[in-house]
């Protein structure tokens, strides 16, 4: 398969005479993880929800390439395809876990929820796995009947991470996936992140307005003023050599380490 992953044409999103984003445009390339960044206010959470099709964009296009290689705008897509893409072949990662886990169920059924969308019915094959990728976001086997109203921050981001990627998707969206959480925290998780990311050769849009974060884990980076695109480029030559004066003025604001 060639070609784009992810494709992002003059797309707008309007709220009345208000706007959200306009005159976006850019690809995402299997493997490549883009970070969106920007202060609040800066349209990027408007972006993000609309090319995960959890807003409508009041114009342009987003085209996504499926498994069968068909490249279709998703406002060609039902309702239905739509809904089983998010639950299969993406995932989205939100800053307040709770918004994507079930708080009152365990652990371990948050992970198998994911897996019986796919057709998985075997209880011994889905309580397995869930197992498996539980190990693999670092919560310890005897949590899995647990409920995550029981767990710390961290543990909560590391099951949602767990949680999104147990189907193996090939396109995962992240909302400030390490804003709420303490230093020390955010530096686990983010090295997890990045370490999944790699392993599974995941498609990223992350949504940040730490650039600390998008250096990390980003190989492109756009930004975001006023709903518009003021500059993009590979991130270390953003982050180090910064055209645009806004963003001059974002490096300019990080702290000397």
């Amino acid at each position: 398969m060639t070609g784009p992953i992810l494709s992002v044409q003059n797309l707008e999103r309007r709220y009345g005479d208000f706007v959200g984003c306009t005159d976006v445009s850019f690809d995402v390339w299997p493997g490549e993880v883009i970070a969106i960044v920007g202060e609040s206010g800066s349209g990027k959470t408007t972006l993000l929800n609309c090319i995960s099709a959890r807003l409508q964009r009041s114009s342009g296009s987003v085209r996504y390439r499926m498994r069968d290689g068909r490249f279709p705008d998703l406002a060609e897509l039902s309702e239905a395809e739509r809904r089983f893409l998010m639950r299969t072949d993406w995932g989205f990662v939100h800053q307040n876990p709770a918004d994507g886990l079930r708080m009152r169920v365990s652990a371990g059924a948050n992970v198998g929820e994911r897996l019986m969308a796919v057709g998985e019915r075997h209880y011994g094959d889905i309580r397995r796995s869930a197992g498996e990728w539980l190990s693999r976001v670092e919560i310890a086997m005897d949590r899995i009947d647990d409920q995550p109203v029981t767990f710390s921050g961290g543990m909560r981001q590391r099951l949602q991470i767990a949680r999104n990627l147990v189907t193996h998707p090939r396109l995962i969206f992240m909302d400030e996936p390490t804003g709420g959480l303490d230093v020390s925290v955010q530096a686990r998780v983010l090295d997890l992140l990045r370490n999944l990311v790699n392993d599974m050769g995941l498609s990223v849009v992350i949504v940040t307005h730490d650039l600390a974060v998008a250096r990390l884990l980003s190989q492109r980076m756009i930004v975001m003023k006023s709903g518009r695109i003021v500059e993009q480029g590979l991130t270390d030559r953003v982050l180090d050599d910064p055209q645009h004066a806004y963003t001059q003025l974002l490096v300019a604001s990080i702290p000397e380490s």
